[in-house]
């Protein structure tokens, strides 16, 4: 704790009687200017003072709220299910326990069936809260639309037709559906091995359509709190339904959507809890029209039937690595920004490319530049994907020792 300053000493007054007149006046002159010095230093010590005492004061009134937020009871965001008169159904976030409880009068107006409350221990509204959604969630809002076009990929024409008919059409031609009396497809499955272009097809619908894209991973839909990732699914899709028309595209959605088990643990019953509020936001989507969604998935073999039934995924599409005509298609795509030399034979490649998925020969096209700019050349030539090629099954066949070594040492 600071000291108080101490006050400077009075000057002295007494002036001799006896000086002459010009002493005299030089006295006076000095004890003036003795008298100027310790105003001087009281006003900066009463300055210092005014400064300490709004310190304190701003202490206090800290001290006082933290006091205050002591003593008060917590809060809990709950949402409204449903308005009965005078009396509301809440249901609170987290536990998803509904309660009927009683509003006051000056809130009864401004609350409504989806509205976002605070209550207490007894589930009495205290405040009504803003309507704003999780910031994770608009943040998967893609802002630019995807500049991938059905022209950039190679090898599934008959997969990316029923996926414009599922996604697409709905959005740009709802007329089609409304004459032959139809509701459309209310959702997509891709699922397939690794690279084989499923994420690539919903970028190039986004890219078609007007819709706003909003792109998650089921991983990130995991929470660490309980009831955070169910809520994050649902400020999801109420920024569909705010923005739409919208295409929800769901990446590695057997993150979230596995088979559920008998598993007590709280992190398996969590992820449940949020594939639950999922299926729930899913459904109904097919009589509106406006909200497509899009899912991917390289374990089908781990989803759950729910998610699998017509009404929510309409339309399971295999996407398989590409056939022979389908790899040469994507070679040539992955080639044609490329200097590539007359004696590159691409149906030769296609080949020797059995089993290889789309990311694989995008990876095999830039391994062939890689080789031609080590020999200081700017033309691609066949040997360069030899060599390319040559190089990729040799990583490959490095990794199965080494995991065969990992496993057997």
């Amino acid at each position: 704790m600071s000291r108080s300053p101490s006050l400077p000493d009075r000057p002295n007054r007494d002036i001799d009687p006896d000086l002459s007149g010009p002493e005299r006046l030089e006295a006076l002159r000095a004890h003036y200017e003795d008298i100027v010095a310790i105003h001087d230093q009281l006003a900066a010590q009463l300055e210092s003072a005014e400064h300490r005492r709004e310190d304190l004061r701003e202490e206090a009134d800290r001290v006082e709220r933290e006091n205050k937020t002591l003593k008060s009871s917590s809060l809990y965001v709950a949402t409204v299910e449903d308005v009965l008169g005078d009396e509301v159904v809440v249901k609170q976030h987290g536990n998803n326990q509904e309660v009927l409880t009683e509003v006051a009068p000056q809130l009864r107006e401004r609350v409504d069936a989806g509205t976002r409350v605070a209550v207490n221990d007894t589930f009495g509204i205290q405040t009504v809260l803003s309507a704003e959604t999780d910031a994770r969630a608009q943040a998967m809002e893609i802002q630019e639309r995807p500049d991938v076009g059905y022209e950039d990929i190679g090898g599934i024409d008959e997969q990316i037709r029923e996926v414009r008919e599922a996604v697409e059409q709905p959005l740009t031609q709802p007329e089609l559906f409304e004459e032959v009396g139809i509701d459309p497809p209310s959702g997509v499955l891709l699922y397939g091995p690794p690279g084989t272009g499923k994420t690539m097809l919903a970028k190039a619908v986004a890219n078609q359509t007007d819709a706003t894209f909003v792109k998650m991973a089921g991983s990130e839909l995991v929470r660490k709190f309980i009831g955070e990732g169910s809520r994050l699914v649902r400020d999801l899709f109420e920024l569909a339904r705010e923005r739409e028309p919208a295409i929800i595209f769901i990446d590695e959605i057997d993150a979230v959507a596995a088979t559920r088990t008998e598993s007590k643990t709280s992190g398996d019953a969590e992820v449940q809890r949020t594939m639950m509020q999922l299926l729930s936001e899913m459904d109904g989507f097919e009589a509106r029209g406006d909200i497509r969604i899009i899912a991917a998935t390289n374990r089908f073999d781990m989803l759950d039937s729910a998610i699998l039934r017509p009404g929510r995924f309409d339309r399971l599409i295999e996407v398989p690595a590409p056939d022979r005509e389908g790899r040469e298609r994507v070679l040539e795509i992955h080639t044609r920004e490329m200097a590539v030399d007359g004696d590159v034979d691409f149906d030769t490649l296609a080949d020797e490319t059995a089993g290889y998925s789309g990311a694989e020969l995008e990876s095999l096209a830039t391994e062939a530049g890689m080789f031609a700019i080590r020999d200081d050349r700017t033309d691609v030539r066949m040997v360069d994907f030899e060599d390319a090629l040559e190089k990729i099954e040799r990583d490959d066949s490095s990794e199965i020792v080494a995991s065969a070594s990992y496993f057997y040492d």
